[in-house]
């Protein structure tokens, strides 16, 4: 039986085909009325009544057959259903054919990274051991070493971007390099500003591991530093403790520090004056591995240079003054020694008025 009628004047169709031994017959995959070849397991299909069992069968079924390249299927001898066992099995080949590849393809790049690490590391501990270097700068270095790694993937993000045009290179660094603009004093700035793009220009990758310090009270601030991960503190000469962390930035004194320093000449040229430098008056340390940005003192005297008019401004004078951390802990220690001194004004003059009246009395 190659075809089932059913007659169409019959109000109820389940009920005849259930009537029907022929039709019983065909739907048994087992009778042997006719073959089904691959379809044999989806023909109680036909009988099933909820759709959702019919879609999830027979997208089982699919999967299954492309994951087994239709092995477990034997065909009739139907000319199209062959040809689709065929195709089932081709595009099966061809998906396991681009696994192998991905697979392949990603595990000749991780041995490569592997292996450069691996050749990194080797010099490293060449070079210590040259160096005689004691175990536990050893232990610092190779932690370093590690997390800078991991910061970087390996990649010259530097020498990477060089090879763009230099306009991509621009929106890149704007891309890269929006924490910038989370620093008061440039936050103050448009966003295709020429100093925030010099300022990009010059800021350089630079990663701390947990304890390095970034400033030391007492040494020479040299840098300006942006932070992308991890936490800080900062301690002043009071020894308080100011949590810095994502976002934050230190030794942003040097901006206000070189427009100090300098001046005009009569020709107008910029004049640097002579000077050992700024100290600081904190300690940062890293409270944990650090990821962060840093502009250098060079860098920032040409920025300063090339861009006075701007940072010399009321409203960025301010800004540097009243929003930075450096100035807010030097006025707080201003206003703390005045208070002091006032106090100790005071007392004395209550002592001296409480002298004089007891010699009086």
């Amino acid at each position: 039986m190659k075809l089932i009628d059913c007659d169409s004047k019959v109000k109820s169709i389940s009920t005849t085909w259930a009537n029907d031994t022929g039709a019983i017959n065909c739907l048994n995959s087992s009778s042997g009325v006719f073959d089904y070849g691959i379809y044999a397991n989806a023909v109680p299909l036909t009988i099933e009544t909820n759709l959702i069992n019919k879609y999830v069968y027979a997208l089982f079924w699919g999967f299954q057959q492309i994951s087994t390249l239709a092995g477990n299927q034997i065909p009739s001898y139907f000319v199209w259903e062959v040809l689709f066992t065929m195709s089932i099995i081709g595009l099966g080949l061809l998906l396991f054919a681009l696994l192998i590849g991905n697979i392949q393809n990603f595990l000749q790049a991780l041995g490569r990274r592997r292996l450069e690490m691996q050749l990194r590391g080797r010099d490293v501990e060449q070079w210590m051991s040259h160096r005689r270097l004691p175990e536990e700068l050893k232990k610092r270095v190779r932690q370093a070493e590690r997390y800078s790694w991991a910061a970087t993937r390996g990649v010259p993000e530097k020498m990477v971007l060089e090879n763009l045009p230099e306009d991509l290179q621009t929106d890149i660094r704007r891309h890269l390099f929006k924490f910038v603009k989370k620093v008061r004093i440039f936050s103050l700035m448009n966003e295709d500003e020429p100093i925030l793009d010099a300022i990009r220009e010059r800021l350089v990758q630079t990663t701390y591991i947990k304890g390095s310090k970034i400033l030391s009270q007492g040494g020479l601030v040299q840098k300006m530093v942006f932070i992308v991960r991890g936490k800080l503190e900062s301690i002043g000469e009071d020894g308080i403790s100011v949590p810095l962390s994502e976002g934050d930035a230190c030794g942003e004194e040097l901006l206000r520090w070189y427009l100090e320093q300098s001046s005009e000449s009569k020709e107008g040229k910029k004049v640097k004056l002579q000077g050992q430098g700024l100290t600081s008056d904190r300690t940062v340390r890293c409270l944990t591995n650090v990821e962060a940005f840093s502009l250098r003192t060079k860098d920032i005297e040409e920025v300063t240079t090339l861009f006075a008019r701007f940072l010399r401004s009321p409203r960025v004078q301010g800004v540097i003054r009243y929003e930075s951390p450096y100035w807010r802990s030097l006025a707080a220690n201003r206003i703390q020694v005045g208070w002091r001194y006032r106090k100790k004004r005071l007392s004395r003059a209550n002592t001296t008025q409480n002298d004089y009246q007891t010699s009086k009395s």
